[in-house]
C-alpha cells in the first residue's frame, strides 16, 4: 500500500531506510554513513542544532513579491511639510496600475500591494484576509465552521480601534460603482486596521485583560454583575439565545448560539460603551441586535441578512412546528434602504429543491417548472417588484412610497439606496455546488493566487464551469450535451426529460440580465442583487466562478447592461445539512401575504391543482394592469399597443434580448456548453384564454 502523508501536515516515519533487508533477513549492505552505523558516529562532526525562530506573518508586499518577483515600485509624488510627508507609490501588475499611499515610502509600497492583492483574489472568510494582509489572530479558527463555538481565547486581544469611513455602500446596480466583489473582503475596518501600525501602548487604569474573556474583566470592574436571560429562537441545529446584563442603570444584550458566547457579548458590549475597551472588531463576531447595527461590513452583513430570513420562515411556520418547515434548501431576499439592520425588509421565503414533471407543463402559463428555493424568492421578488410599480402609477401620493423613481431615460429605476440581497442556505445547485463540499476553502492567500496562475490542476478541471441541467422530478444536474440546445413541447409529451438550466446557471445570467426579467426590463432599469449569502458549502472561488467568473469576457453588452459582481459571503454560524428525504412541496412567501403558498413541485401547482401566485400568468396579469396605466415613450408604446401573446410581449424588450443573446455567446465562447431553453409554446399564451 503506498504510504499517505497524514491530513494534518505532520511528518511520519515510514521506516524506510531504516530497516535495509535483502529478504533473507541479514543486512547485504551498510547504513549510509548519514544514518549513523554502528561505531561510526564518533569520527562524524556532531551538527549544530538550530533553534527555530518565530515564523513572522507576511505581508501584502512579501506575498506580491513571492507572486510577482521582481515589480518595480515608482514614486509619483511627495507632499505634505518635511515632519509629515505623504509619499505615493505605484507598482504595474498585469497591466494594471495599483497606487498607495503612506508617510513613509515603505508604508505607500505595502498599501499598492495591498490593493494589487485585492484586484484577483477574493477570501472567504475574515481570518483569511487578515492573514493575507500580515495580521495574526490570537487564535486560528475558522468563522465559516459549525463544528465548535468560539473559544474564549477569541475575546481575549484588546486593541485600539481605527476610525474608517463607516458609511455603507455595497454596490449598486452596476454602475461600474466598484470593481469588483473582491474589494469586499478586505475593504472592512478590520482589515484596513491592521495596515496601520499600533501606537505604543500606554499605562491603563482599567485590569489586565491578558487571558480574560469580556465577562472576567467586566466581573472585573463591577464584581456580582447578575446575567438575564431574555429570550431563545431557531431551529435546533441553529439556536439564537439572547442574554443581558445591567450595569451602572443601563442594559447591555448579547447574542449567540449559546448563553455564553451570548454572555460574552452582552459583557463586550457594556465593555465598549462604558469602559471604552473595543474588542478585536473581527466582522464575523459582532452580535445581531434588533437595531444599532451598521451594515457596512460584509460578514455582519452576511449574518443579519441570515439570521432575518430564518426569522422570517419562524414566524411563518410557527417556530417550524408546520409540517411544511421541513426543507432541504431555504431562500430569501432582504431589501436594504438604509445602513442600520432595523431598515432590512425581508421581501421573500421560499423553500424547494425539485422541478415539474413535464407531463404537467401548461401551455397557459398556469404550472411552475422550477421549484427550487432560489428561483421561487425571485419570482417571489418580481411580485414585490409589481407591487411597487402599481403603488408610484397608482396616485401621487403614494409615489414617495414606491421604491422606484422616474428615470432621466424614460420608465423607472430604483431610489439610490435600494439594494437586494439573495440569501440559500447551502450553494446552489450546479456549478457552485459540485466541488465545494469536497474541497477545503483557501488555506491561504499564496496558494489561491498561485492556483489562479497556473491554472486549474484538479483531475476534474474540464467540467468546471460548465452549464448543467437539473434532474426532472428529482434532484441533482448533468453537464448539459453540446447537441441538445432545444426541447419542443410534442417531445417532452413523449417521454423526453424536460431540463431546466442549474439555479447556479441562472444566478449568473441573472448577474447579466437583472434579476426583472424580460417584461419588467420593458419598465424599469436592469436591477442586480448586490450580494449573495450563502448558509452553508460556501467556497468563494466555485461561488465567483459559478455566479459571474466564468463569463467575464462577456461582450457588447447594451447600454445598461452590465456583468454584475455581487459581494458573495458565507455565514458565521454555517447551517448544518439538513438529513432526511427532500419533500415534494415548495412553500413560499412575499411581502404583504397573509401566509404561506404551498406548491406540488411535480405538478407546479398547489394541492387543489390551482395555478401558483407566481405563475407565467399570474405574473403577465400584473404586466398588463401597469401597462394600461404607465406612460410610455410613442415609440415602446406603438409595439406594444396591443400585447397579445407572452411570448411577443417578451420579444419586444429589444435591449433584454440582445443582453440574453450575449450571455448564450459568451458560454459557448468559453467552451462552458449551450443554453437549454423550454419549449417555447409554453409561453406562446395569452390572457384572454
Amino acid at each position: 500500500m503506498d504510504n499517505v502523508p497524514p491530513k494534518d501536515g505532520s511528518v511520519q516515519n515510514t521506516g524506510e531506510g531504516s530497516q535495509l533487508s535483502n529478504g533473507g533477513g541479514s543486512s547485504s549492505r551498510k547504513r549510509p554513513l548519514e544514518e549513523g552505523g554502528n561505531g561510526h558516529s564518533k569520527f562524524r562532526p556532531k551538527k549544530r542544532k538550530k533553534t527555530p525562530g518565530p515564523v513572522l506573518p507576511k505581508n501584502a508586499l512579501m506575498q506580491l513579491n513571492e507572486i510577482k518577483p521582481g515589480l518595480q515600485y515608482k514614486l509619483l509624488s511627495q507632499t505634505g511639510p518635511v515632519h509629515a510627508p505623504i509619499f505615493v507609490m505605484a507598482v504595474e501588475v498585469n497591466g494594471q496600475v495599483f497606487e498607495g499611499s503612506g508617510p513613509t515610502k515603505k508604508k505607500a509600497k505595502l498599501h499598492a500591494a495591498e490593493k494589487a492583492l485585492r484586484s484577483f483574489v477574493q477570501f472567504p472568510n475574515a481570518s483569511e484576509a487578515h492573514l493575507a494582509m500580515g495580521r495574526t489572530l490570537s487564535v486560528n479558527t475558522d468563522f465559516t465552521s459549525d463544528q465548535a463555538d468560539f473559544p474564549d481565547t477569541l475575546f481575549n486581544g484588546f486593541e485600539t480601534p481605527v476610525q474608517t469611513d463607516s458609511s455603507f455602500y455595497l454596490g449598486s446596480n452596476g454602475d461600474g460603482s466598484y470593481s469588483s466583489s473582491m474589494d469586499y473582503s478586505l475593504s472592512s475596518s478590520t482589515v484596513a486596521g491592521s495596515l496601520i501600525q499600533s501606537p505604543l501602548p500606554t499605562p491603563s487604569p482599567y485590569p489586565s485583560t491578558s487571558g480574560k474573556n469580556p465577562v472576567m474583566i467586566l466581573n472585573e470592574l463591577r464584581p456580582g454583575l447578575k446575567y438575564e436571560f431574555l429570550s431563545e429562537s431557531g431551529e435546533s441545529h441553529a439556536k439564537n439565545f439572547v442574554m443581558a446584563v445591567a450595569v451602572d442603570g443601563q442594559t447591555f444584550e448579547g447574542s449567540g448560539r449559546n448563553k455564553k458566547l451570548a454572555k460574552a457579548r452582552a459583557a463586550q458590549s457594556a465593555l465598549a460603551s462604558l469602559f471604552n475597551m473595543q474588542l478585536d472588531q473581527t466582522p464575523s463576531r459582532q452580535p445581531i441586535p434588533s437595531e444599532g447595527l451598521q451594515l457596512h461590513l460584509p460578514q455582519v452583513l452576511a449574518d443579519a441578512v441570515a439570521r432575518l430570513v430564518v426569522d422570517k420562515f419562524s414566524d411563518l411556520t410557527d417556530n417550524f412546528t408546520s409540517p411544511h418547515a421541513r426543507r432541504k434548501v431555504l431562500a430569501g431576499i432582504v431589501m436594504t434602504t438604509g445602513t442600520d439592520v432595523k431598515d432590512a425588509q425581508v421581501i421573500s421565503v421560499s423553500t424547494g429543491t425539485k422541478c415539474i414533471n413535464g407531463e404537467y407543463m401548461s401551455d397557459r402559463g398556469l404550472a411552475l417548472n422550477d421549484c427550487h428555493a432560489e428561483i421561487i424568492s425571485r419570482r417571489c421578488l418580481l411580485k414585490f417588484l409589481y407591487t411597487q410599480l402599481e403603488l408610484f402609477v397608482s396616485n401621487k401620493e403614494d409615489q414617495q412610497k414606491s421604491i422606484f423613481i422616474k428615470s432621466e431615460r424614460g420608465g423607472f429605476k430604483l431610489k439610490e439606496n435600494v439594494q437586494f440581497h439573495l440569501y440559500i442556505s447551502t450553494s446552489p445547485c450546479g456549478d457552485a455546488r459540485i466541488f465545494s463540499p469536497h474541497e477545503a476553502a483557501q488555506e491561504g492567500m499564496i496558494l489561491a493566487i498561485k492556483e489562479l496562475l497556473r491554472g486549474d490542476r484538479h483531475p476534474n478541471r474540464k467540467a468546471r464551469g460548465q452549464l448543467r441541467t437539473k434532474i426532472e422530478s428529482g434532484e441533482g444536474t448533468i453537464p448539459v450535451r453540446s447537441t441538445t440546445t432545444i426541447q419542443t413541447w410534442d417531445g417532452v409529451l413523449q417521454g423526453e426529460r424536460l431540463l431546466t438550466m442549474s439555479c447556479s446557471d441562472k444566478i449568473a445570467r441573472w448577474n447579466v440580465l437583472g434579476i426583472q426579467g424580460s417584461l419588467l426590463s420593458l419598465f424599469v432599469e436592469p436591477i442586480y442583487f448586490s450580494s449573495i449569502i450563502l448558509g452553508s458549502l460556501y467556497h468563494g472561488d466555485h461561488l465567483s466562478r459559478a455566479v459571474y467568473q466564468r463569463i467575464a469576457e462577456i461582450e457588447d453588452l447594451p447600454p445598461l447592461y452590465t456583468l454584475n459582481r455581487p459581494l458573495l459571503s458565507g455565514i458565521s454560524n454555517a447551517e448544518a445539512r439538513q438529513p432526511g428525504k427532500a419533500p415534494n412541496f415548495s412553500v413560499n412567501w412575499t411581502v404583504g401575504d397573509t401566509g404561506l403558498e404551498v406548491i406540488n413541485a411535480t405538478t407546479g401547482k398547489d394541492e387543489m391543482g390551482r395555478a401558483s401566485r407566481l405563475c407565467k400568468h399570474a405574473l403577465y396579469s400584473r404586466w398588463m394592469r401597469i401597462h394600461a396605466k404607465v406612460n410610455l415613450s410613442s415609440s415602446l408604446r406603438s409595439k406594444i399597443l396591443k400585447p397579445n401573446l407572452y411570448h411577443d410581449t417578451k420579444q419586444v424588450a429589444n435591449k433584454y434580448q440582445t443582453a440574453k443573446e450575449c450571455l448564450f455567446k459568451a458560454f459557448l465562447k468559453a467552451g462552458l456548453g449551450a443554453w437549454v431553453e423550454k419549449p417555447i409554446e409554453q409561453d406562446q399564451f395569452s390572457l384572454t384564454v
